[in-house]
């Protein structure tokens, strides 16, 4: 629909808090009937563009326009009132409510007398699903619903309220591969519906497989705007970094030396199974397999956050006691988790505060906490990871996905480990710091550092790891080298129902 009016326009929007210019020049036509992807470094502007978009922030100039028509929208209320939804990477929804009350809240059909006409509310639900091709129970609470589910329930909602604008920000970043096919063909039935939707990600595989148009920001500027059919993925990642992006998985020669973690028959009932391995001093070993294949529970039964039925762990050739993460410090094991913002940060505190958090006994004098030592603790891991902050007193909650990553490695390299595990190590962050978490890793790994990386993204783990064990329903399926982990062996390693020569293939 080229001659269409288009559903979204921002020509040079421009927003600034104090002295910080968070976006210089915003540009974005959306059309109806299309999937537009924004991308762009983390920092570039897309978040305030959004924000704009759905009235959390008023810019200080540009134009903005719905269906051809000027607005600037007060509120968030506002901006639905005006069919605008954003749909986030994790939704908040009301535990205690039912998913019908959730999608129909404040406005409840009403029978006689004015009381609440559950019956209708459940049928106007069941229609709601029945049109976005999803089966869920509308009586079903809340809480416990998987990140997907909730996505649904929040895209359900907007389309009850006549969204013509989705805005999907990172919604595939927690997700099983699963559930990405299954909000993709959602999305596409929006998109054939006449919907605008605009999809911002940092994968760019989704970008190609599922997306019409894509625009690029940088430094809070437009870049570029493209059919997505005529631009490579290496010509984006040029013009979302600024610069050529040689390597995105950087390997430094390293040589493995002794065994630094064993891990023999490890079992815990209905989570995993007989699980051994080892990792030497200067490998980086990466775990691969399904999402729900076991990874995460074998990494936090291996440093003690979750017991465990059988087996042993040994660093440096002593037993670890299980279920004692405190003793899993001192014995140098360090964990970066899955979640950072939930497990591994206290998002309201400062960078020095979080990058000294581990370490505060050794900084302590007389059981009171140095200030100068933790300064000191902070600056030096914080410019040795070049993370990007005003000050170490910046609360981390502010800073980039990417950034507050970097805090979580400093804070657990801090205590000068002979294992780093890490758990996504770069889910959610942009692609330029991708490659500098990459190769802080591969240098770690080199200076002698035992590294079990876990990755859902299998061209991260074939790109970094000297070794494979791919997890498959809670066992080691296969143990592959680098030379024998190429994605067709991982998968059919990694897969229920592949035969034994198949897995070992």
């Amino acid at each position: 629909m080229p001659n269409a009016t288009p559903t979204l326009r921002l020509e040079g929007v421009a927003k600034s808090f104090g002295p910080v210019a968070a976006l210089r020049s915003g540009t974005l036509i959306v059309q109806p009937g299309s999937i537009h992807a924004l991308v762009g470094e983390n920092g570039a502007g897309k978040s305030t563009l959004v924000k704009i978009v759905g009235g959390v922030h008023r810019r200080d100039a540009g134009v903005v326009e719905l269906d051809g028509e000027p607005v600037d929208f007060h509120g968030p209320a506002e901006a639905k009132a005006a069919g605008v939804a954003v749909i986030h990477q994790e939704p908040a929804s009301f535990p205690d409510l039912t998913v019908a009350e959730n999608i129909f809240l404040g406005r409840e059909p009403l029978g006689r007398f004015r009381r609440i006409d559950r019956r209708a509310m459940r049928e106007g639900v069941r229609e709601l699903f029945r049109n976005l091709g999803v089966d869920l129970d509308p009586d079903r609470p809340a809480e416990g619903l998987s990140i997907a589910d909730q996505q649904i329930v929040e895209i359900a909602k907007a389309i009850s309220l006549d969204a013509r604008l989705l805005v999907m920000d990172e919604p595939t970043a927690a997700l099983s591969a699963v559930e990405v096919r299954r909000l993709f063909a959602v999305a596409r039935g929006l998109r054939d519906a006449g919907h605008a939707v605009v999809f911002i990600s940092h994968r760019l595989d989704e970008v190609a497989d599922l997306c019409d148009t894509v625009t690029v920001m940088r430094d809070g500027e437009h870049v570029s705007t493209d059919a997505v059919a005529d631009v490579t993925p290496d010509q984006l990642v040029r013009r979302m970094v600024g610069r050529e992006v040689a390597e995105l998985y950087p390997k430094v020669p390293s040589t493995p030396g002794e065994v630094v973690l064993q891990v023999e028959g490890l079992e815990s009932t209905g989570t995993f199974h007989d699980v051994s391995f080892e990792v030497r001093a200067g490998e980086i070993v990466g775990l691969a397999g399904l999402v729900g294949a076991g990874r995460s529970e074998i990494a936090r039964a291996v440093f003690g956050v979750d017991r465990y039925d059988a087996g042993r762990v040994v660093v440096g050739g002593r037993n670890l006691r299980q279920g004692d993460p405190a003793a899993a410090i001192a014995a140098g094991l360090a964990l970066v988790p899955e979640d950072r913002r939930l497990q591994g940060l206290v998002t309201e505190s400062s960078v020095a505060r979080n990058v000294s958090a581990v370490s505060r006994r050794r900084l302590a004098r007389l059981g009171i906490l140095l200030p100068d030592a933790e300064a000191r603790l902070a600056r030096d891991w914080s410019g040795r990871l070049e993370v990007k902050a005003g000050a170490l007193d910046a609360v981390t909650t502010t800073m980039s996905g990417g950034n507050q990553q970097k805090v979580v490695l400093a804070k657990w390299l801090a205590t000068g480990p002979k294992v780093l595990i890490v758990d996504e190590p770069t889910r959610g962050i942009d692609v330029g710091t991708k490659a500098e978490v990459h190769r802080l890793l591969s240098t770690l790994a080199a200076e002698g550092l035992a590294v079990l990386m876990i990755s859902s993204e299998l061209p991260e783990v074939l790109g970094m790891a000297d070794r494979v064990l791919v997890v498959r329903e809670g066992r080691i399926a296969a143990e592959l080298s680098r030379a024998e982990a190429t994605p067709e062996a991982v998968m059919r390693a990694a897969t229920p129902g592949a035969s034994e020569s198949e897995s070992a293939a």
